[in-house]
């Protein structure tokens, strides 16, 4: 039997999803352990992490040096036997680091997280930031800011949020070779030592996790003191980006990356599963209407995207794309052009179903794994929201009418309330 390609498959919308729970243990220390024990493979994830990103910080580019020396040596070891003390237990470690939080990541074979955890106890409570290393990390970061500083797109980005926040907002800061010239070990070890060493922390435990793990983790991270008073940090995003146009010419290059948008709301806000589904529409995925008019139809740009990014205290919606020059203004028009259509148009009911079906397919696809499942818990966690949040998720989004996509335009997509930045040139 041949298959007759010209008739679509027959498929299910996906209506419901349960995340698993987590299990959730209380070290001795009174912090708090989340488990997430599912998976086929003997395999962990353990995260620790610390409220200690930009936010947190009185010297610009302090926290990130701060998490990212943490295993550059401790008491007693070098960088180097750092690296394999680690590696000949099969695991891999990540630093990371956001404007909100900072974080110690370690994946290991179940077996040997009790031989990891005194190794990442180590991490947090000696770390010594050498001179050596923090001087050769800050010429590699220098460097490779000077390479991002060469691209439209890192430039258009960067001034985007700066336009949004302000330069003096954690949310709108970005490192400058002279800041970061400027930055003296002293500040990244005190940085170190009230938000890292002496810092509270969330861990959280995914994988093949049995009850001897979470002793393990009580026996050496269960232990360790902190100061629960961080103090309070306070930041306002300004509204003066409204209407404004920044350009940042760049007379070399043969292309101009484009960033429109303005300051919108988190996962908090009762609008928040509407605009979701209202920017999808709009430039959320490969089949949305930017895509098909400004790429598909209009052959300006090879992709185009919309996206609402959440942070902790914050949010804000985002239009990007790179076009040559001379269709700057050309792909800036059509964009509004779709956005007026949103605020004036009802949206079809077989593309609106066809938007909603797509996202809970993309949500559903997207909790294969323990490591996966435990980053959409991860995210109640941290953020304070209810438990039944994600298992809403694909409620929430089938329950958006083609009116809410029109209020939701009318209310959050208004050009005059955006910013536009332009790098390259028009």
């Amino acid at each position: 039997m041949s298959l007759d390609r010209t008739i679509a498959p027959d498929f299910k919308i996906i209506q419901t999803v349960n995340l698993p729970e987590p299990q959730t243990h209380t070290l001795d220390n009174g912090i708090a352990l989340h488990v997430i024990n599912i998976g086929e493979q003997p395999v962990v994830r353990l995260e620790c992490i610390f409220e200690a990103g930009n936010w947190y910080e009185t010297e610009t580019a302090a926290s990130y040096f701060a998490v990212k020396m943490l295993t550059e040596g401790v008491e007693g070891i070098t960088s180097q036997e750092i690296s394999e003390a680690f590696d000949q237990l099969g695991a891999f470690t990540e630093l990371t680091h956001t404007s909100d939080r900072v974080g110690i990541v370690v994946y290991c074979l179940s077996r040997f997280l009790p031989e990891v955890l005194p190794l990442v106890q180590k991490l947090i409570r000696s770390a010594t930031f050498p001179e050596k290393e923090f001087q050769e990390l800050k010429n590699i970061t220098v460097q490779n800011l000077k390479v991002n500083r060469e691209k439209t797109a890192y430039l258009a980005t960067t001034e985007f949020r700066e336009r949004l926040f302000g330069a003096g907002h954690p949310y709108g800061q970005s490192q400058s070779t002279e800041e970061i010239d400027a930055l003296e070990i002293a500040a990244v070890k005190a940085h170190y030592e009230r938000f890292i060493r002496n810092g509270k922390f969330t861990a959280v435990l995914a994988g093949q996790v049995t009850d001897a793990d979470v002793q393990h983790v009580n026996a050496t991270l269960g232990q360790n003191s902190f100061d629960a008073a961080l103090g309070e940090f306070s930041f306002h995003a300004s509204e003066a980006y409204h209407g404004d146009e920044q350009i940042v010419e760049r007379p070399e290059s043969v292309q101009s990356s484009i960033r429109m948008g303005r300051v919108l709301f988190n996962r908090h806000h009762p609008d928040y599963f509407k605009m979701l589904v209202t920017n999808e529409i709009l430039g959320g995925y490969f089949g949305s209407r930017l895509m098909k008019n400004i790429r598909e139809e209009k052959g300006l740009t090879y992709g185009i995207s919309s996206h609402m990014v959440t942070l902790r205290h914050e949010g804000y919606l985002m239009i990007g794309t790179d076009v040559k020059k001379e269709f700057t203004q050309q792909t800036i028009d059509e964009i509004k052009k779709e956005i007026h259509r949103l605020q004036t148009e009802l949206v079809g009911a077989e593309e609106l179903q066809t938007v909603k079906s797509f996202m809970a397919g993309e949500f559903a696809g997207s909790l294969n794994t323990a490591f996966e499942v435990a980053d959409r818990r991860k995210i109640l966690l941290l953020d304070s929201l209810p438990a039944n949040f994600f298992n809403q998720y694909i409620d929430r989004v089938h329950a958006t009418t083609a009116e809410d996509v029109l209020e939701m335009a009318q209310n959050y997509l208004r050009p005059e309330d955006m910013v536009t930045v332009i790098a390259g040139g028009k």
